[in-house]
Parts: C-alpha cells; structure tokens; sequence
C-alpha cells in the first residue's frame, strides 16, 4: 500500500525505534512508516491500519511491536482470532503482560466468555498496573454479560475505582459500563445517575454517556440540516402547487 511521502518513521515511539534498531535502516525506516500509518489510521479507517500492518509483519514478524500492532489492528477489524494470535506472540517475545486484558477480550469475541473469566483469575493479572487491571475488570463483567449473568456483571464492577471521586483515563468507560448493566437488568434510576456520573468523567467523549442520558431523559435530537432541508422542500411544495392550481383555474375569457 502506498504511502503518503510525508510520513516517516520519527512519528513513532522511542522505545519502538530502539526494537527496529535490530534491523537494517532502510528496512527499519519502511517498517517504522508503515507503523506510522497504523496508528494514524486504527480509529478513523480501521481497514487502512489494518492493510498497514500487514506490510509490517511481513517485513518483520521477528519484532514484538510489529506483532502487537498487528493485534491491535486485526482486534479493530474484529478479526479476533488473529488478533489473539499477534498479542500471544508479542507477549512471548518480551514477557510483559500489558496485553493480557485484550486478549481475554479477544475470547469474548470467539464465543469463550468461560475463558476470558478464567483469565481474569488468573496471576497475571496481579501484575498489571492500574489501568490494566481495571480494563481486565471491564472484560470480565462483559464476559459475564455475555452469559447472561447480569446481577453478577454488575457486582465484577463494583470497586474502589468506581466509587472514588478521582477522575482518572478510565473513569468515564468504567461508570458508562456500570450504568449499561444496571439498565440491562431494569435498574433505570441507578442507570441514569451513572450515565450522568460517566459524563461528568468524560472530558474527551470516549463514550456516548451523553446521548444514553438524553435518551433515558425522553430529549430527542432534531437535526438542523434535515429539518431546514425539509422545510425548504415543503415551501417548494406550496409554490408548485400554486402554479398548477394558478394555471387550471379558469380566466374570464373562458
């Protein structure tokens, strides 16, 4: 795939330069653009990022960031089965577990909530900072939702980190998650002070909490293009009618 002559490889991080640094310089500056693309593209184009990434790999599926750039655009296209396989590889390759909650995330995906619940228990993810270990809180109650199990769902989200008033990278998708389940269950009231604490956390717009709020509060959106555009047709209407109604009315002559 073609790319932009603009691009290079400086955009990408410092500590996955130093991991092409292993190969020869002409191949490490196309790798390291091609990897550029991937992240530019993952969110607006996820097929583009993905094409991308699938250069990288083949000039260097020996280096653990093009293997985990890999994963993350193959789990944008809902490919999770290959994403799963780039995130085991990426974490063979430098022994971290930083990917464990995206690939129990990935077992959702294939139909294996039972695993990725199983993952959730598992020591790895007592080694996880943080944010690692409130994504893998997040996976787990999907995986609990996707059995079914509502009530228990909404107790795998119950936390310390949910109940702090400390706004943090997570807070919005956490309390947007926990609104989601109580209103999957007909908790609606306790739905919608958590939408509202979600957008309160959201400064970004990570989440759609906003419009959950508004639609748990009856507000209905009128688009102002549509309704101006379906104005300007309805006056067109009327003049046409008036000149058809002007043309068959009789004149005195008749």
């Amino acid at each position: 795939m073609p790319i932009p002559e603009d691009v290079t490889g400086d955009e990408i991080d410092k500590d996955v330069r130093q991991e092409l640094q292993s190969l020869p310089k002409t191949l490490a500056e196309d790798v390291a653009r091609n990897l550029v693309m991937v992240a530019r593209l993952i969110d607006e184009d996820p097929e583009g990022a993905y094409g991308y990434s699938r250069v990288a790999l083949r000039l260097a599926s020996r280096v653990a960031a093009v293997r985990e750039a890999a994963g993350f655009a193959a789990y944008a296209n809902q490919k999770y089965s290959e994403a799963l396989a780039e995130f085991r590889a990426a974490r063979r390759m430098t022994g971290t577990v930083e990917l464990w909650p995206l690939m129990a995330d990935c077992e959702r995906g294939l139909g294996r909530p039972e695993k990725a619940l199983d993952m959730a228990g598992a020591p790895e993810v007592h080694k996880l900072d943080k944010a690692g270990q409130v994504e893998m809180r997040l996976v787990a109650a999907g995986a609990r939702r996707d059995m079914g199990q509502l009530d228990a769902a909404i107790v795998t989200l119950q936390s310390p980190e949910l109940a702090s008033n400390s706004v943090q990278p997570w807070t919005a998708r956490l309390r947007y998650a926990y609104a989601d389940a109580l209103l999957a269950a007909g908790r609606q009231g306790e739905a919608r002070e958590w939408f509202a604490k979600a957008v309160e956390a959201d400064k970004d717009g990570s989440t759609d909490a906003s419009d959950r709020l508004a639609e748990l509060d009856g507000v209905e959106f009128v688009d102002a293009f549509d309704e101006s555009e379906s104005e300007s047709e309805g006056e067109a209407g009327s003049e046409d009618e008036g000149e058809a109604g002007d043309a068959a009315a009789p004149t005195d002559d008749e």
